[in-house]
């Protein structure tokens, strides 16, 4: 008896012991998840990318997020915090202005050192929120509104996913994506060593790497991706706000998996409402609609009954549809280097004869401003822009369900400051012999004006190069006349643009840039705060890969997953090899510090590298400025919005015609009186509205907002300077769409002339979807 009772014994300490093992293998890290809505101002504000003084944002395609992602020791120790941004790039005093935020409420848990921050590269959100001169003359300065819900954005998206932290596995996962991205500057990439290309299959990175976040009790909640690829499959004429294809991905991941009920625990509300999932188009509804009543006569009847309801002011502001206290799935595509790399998959053609573009300098008869590049929906922006975000879900579904390799070991980072206007590099010359060369301070060459087949300039510029032209020097000496160390030091470049030595009225470029790596077991993340080309990109991760290998004691091996995160912290343009450099394309004349910059990325990422796999600290010596006070801006604000006598705000002004029906696929849309979206931006709001009438209840069930890819709010003037504005709601009926009766809403907000803003609705007639 006694034996036995040891016996038992033993073997009830030996089950707690290998139970108590696995729960503590089961909880490889704490993560948390967060997103928050960062669209910004809707109306008035140039949009970020192109450069397209006239290309100003009128309307939402879709809403834009930050959406973040921590990890942390178990123990609560060692973490990173890494943020995607639906914005065109990182910018310095946005970091900035968060990281001051985070350390008035976490003290040193988040800082410099440990928070990324980074942009997908959509040219369709409003720009306005960058210190540097150069980067907000078109958005005629510094625009606070978009600058202001960016911070706030990100702050929240880092607070939920701090708030939501809980005990998780991490795995990850690779692929290649073959049809999403294509070489915009190929006689560029060209110029590489022969033995190098040969190493490589495609003229650009054709891998996704995913990662796949699984919370101990509630499952999958989220997954981050980064795949190299332009976000300009919208031209630099829209006027949406968009997330172009990155963005849209995002929103068909984050759809996918509410369908599939993840997070599990909130299952009970993520049932199948209606049949099978339309794969190609993800739908984002409401999570209760009323049961579908399929008496055709009586549906057309009863919407034929139902009138709009005219303007009505409202106490508060319009709310998500889709808001909500329970746990939700995060998924970002995040960029890479994705410099050369453009979603415009057909090649480039010219406008006026259909040809093909001049392969060298991407011109059409001599003028570049006839070369563009089509998307796989051409001629349809908003086609190409599903069909290539499509692609990027795919493939990221893909990985995720397949994604089996667990990510164990550390979490570290290091972050460092470094002047790229005068920085010393050692390289090997041409003879075998060490030199040592240095950066120079930022200048942008007279191809940077020729753009690119993504979204070309103007006048004569062109693409290669490498001489100017004497009518343009005369008109850059007004602004700055680069000296002739710069000359020699940006050779081969011809200077349009000596940003680096230009400060009047404040800084035009930056100088000192950060240079970071995150570490999360065998993913390593380099933050980089450029648009790095294909090569560049290559040569980078090769070097701090065999660092780590070198110098890690064994912790590293080829195993290791090493990712480029572009566009990250700030930005300072591209980054091309030195080969690339010498021929002057876009990319190479927007390489700011001439032509060793990327040999000055890989020597100082290198250091970081060894530092991280040494375990020893890294300083900085200079630090960024903060811009904030200097800013100026030329951006008219908002002085009255008004109506004609006896029409108020939400009125309709062109109504859904009488007795209508659609069928699923058709347009509807109607017109109402409307005001400037920049009076409120309704930020997780909204300022359109689908809904469906609830013959049961006879109510009215959101269905389908601004966040939704089926729902196009568009706002307009009738003339510039007019106080009087119209907002069209544009429905593309899914084909998933319910049989029932609908309408649609218009939210806005008014400005009286003496300040004040009064909030308002309007609703359409009822239509029947047949």
């Amino acid at each position: 008896m006694e034996a036995s009772s040891r016996t038992f014994l033993f073997c009830l300490v030996l089950v707690t012991i290998l139970s108590s093992s696995r729960c503590v293998r089961s909880s490889s890290f704490l993560i948390g998840m967060g997103s928050h809505d960062i669209t910004g101002p809707a109306a008035d504000v140039n949009m970020m990318g192109y450069a397209n003084a006239e290309q100003t944002a009128a309307g939402i395609h879709f809403r834009l997020k930050a959406r973040a992602f921590i990890v942390a020791e178990p123990d609560g120790g060692n973490r990173v915090a890494f943020v995607n941004l639906d914005a065109c790039m990182a910018s310095q005093i946005v970091t900035i202005k968060v990281l001051e935020r985070l350390k008035s409420r976490y003290g040193n848990l988040y800082t410099e050192n440990n928070v990324a921050i980074s942009g997908i590269h959509t040219h369709a959100g409003p720009g306005g929120y960058l210190q540097y001169v150069v980067y907000i003359v078109t958005s005629l300065g510094f625009v606070r509104q978009s600058f202001d819900v960016i911070v706030d954005g990100i702050e929240k998206a880092i607070v939920q996913a701090h708030e939501n932290l809980r005990s998780g596995k991490i795995y990850v996962n690779n692929g290649d994506l073959l049809n999403a991205g294509v070489n915009r500057s190929p006689s560029a990439y060209l110029n590489n060593p022969a033995s190098e290309q040969s190493q490589y299959k495609y003229n650009v990175d054709k891998t996704m790497t995913l990662l796949k976040f699984m919370d101990d009790e509630w499952g999958p909640i989220g997954s981050f991706n980064w795949f190299a690829t332009h976000g300009t499959s919208m031209s630099r004429t829209n006027s949406l706000i968009s997330g172009d294809n990155k963005g849209a991905a995002a929103r068909f991941m984050e759809d996918w998996a509410e369908q599939n009920g993840y997070p599990k625990e909130d299952s009970g509300l993520r049932a199948d409402l209606y049949g099978s999932i339309i794969k190609r188009y993800p739908r984002r509804v409401s999570n209760i609609v009323p049961q579908p009543n399929k008496n055709f006569d009586e549906l057309i009847q009863l919407a034929s009954s139902i009138e709009a309801t005219g303007g009505r002011r409202l106490s508060s502001t319009s709310q998500r549809i889709r808001s909500n206290d329970m746990p939700k799935f995060v998924s970002a595509f995040c960029q890479s280097n994705c410099g050369d790399v453009s979603p415009n998959v057909l090649g480039t053609f010219c406008i006026d004869t259909g040809l093909p573009c001049d392969f060298n300098h991407s011109t059409c008869n001599g003028k570049n401003e006839l070369c563009y590049g089509r998307g796989p929906g051409y001629p349809d922006e908003f086609e190409s822009t599903r069909i290539i975000a499509d692609r990027q879900f795919e493939k990221a579904v893909e990985l995720f369900n397949s994604a089996s390799e667990e990510i164990q070991g550390k979490i570290g980072s290091r972050h460092i400051y470094m002047d790229f206007s005068k920085l010393e590099v050692a390289i090997t010359a041409s003879n075998g012999k060490q030199e040592v060369v240095k950066t120079c301070p930022a200048a942008m060459g007279f191809a940077f004006a020729a753009g690119t087949t993504d979204g070309p300039g103007a006048f004569d510029f062109t693409q290669g190069d490498d001489t100017g032209n004497p009518f343009w020097r005369m008109v850059r000496n007004v602004l700055k006349k680069p000296g002739k160390e710069q000359v020699s030091c940006q050779s081969p470049k011809p200077i349009l643009l000596d940003t680096g030595e230009m400060d009047t009225p404040y800084a035009w470029a930056p100088a000192v840039l950060p240079l970071q790596i995150l570490r999360i077991g065998q993913l390593v993340i380099l933050s980089v705060p450029g648009e790095f080309t294909t090569m560049a990109g290559r040569r980078l991760r090769d070097a701090v890969k065999a660092v780590l290998i070198k110098e890690g004691n064994g912790e590293f091996n080829n195993n290791i997953h090493v990712v480029i995160a572009g566009l990250t912290n700030t930005y300072s343009q591209y980054v091309t090899t030195f080969e690339e450099y010498a021929i002057q394309r876009y990319e190479g004349a927007s390489t700011l510090y001439g032509p060793h910059t990327l040999s000055a990325y890989i020597q100082e990422f290198r250091k970081l590298a060894s530092a991280i796999a040494q375990g020893q600290a890294v300083s900085s010596f200079v630090s960024p400025p903060d811009l904030l006070d200097k800013q100026i801006s030329l951006l008219t604000p908002v002085l009255v919005d008004t109506t004609p006598l006896g029409v108020h705000f939400g009125d309709v002004s062109t109504d859904v015609p009488e007795n209508s029906t659609f069928n699923k696929g058709q347009i509807v849309n109607a017109t109402f009186w409307s005001a400037c979206p920049r009076n409120d931006l309704l930020t997780n709001g909204t300022f359109a509205l689908v809904e469906m009438l609830d013959s049961s209840t006879n109510e009215w069930v959101p269905l389908y907002d601004d966040d939704d890819w089926s729902l196009r709010f568009k706002w307009f003037r009738p003339s510039k300077l007019s106080s009087r504005s119209y907002a069209t709601l544009e429905w593309r009926i899914p084909e998933n769409t319910p049989t029932g009766v609908y309408r649609l809403r218009h939210f806005g907000a008014s400005k009286r002339l003496f300040g004040g803003v009064s909030h308002f609705t309007g609703t359409s007639r009822a239509f029947a979807v047949l």
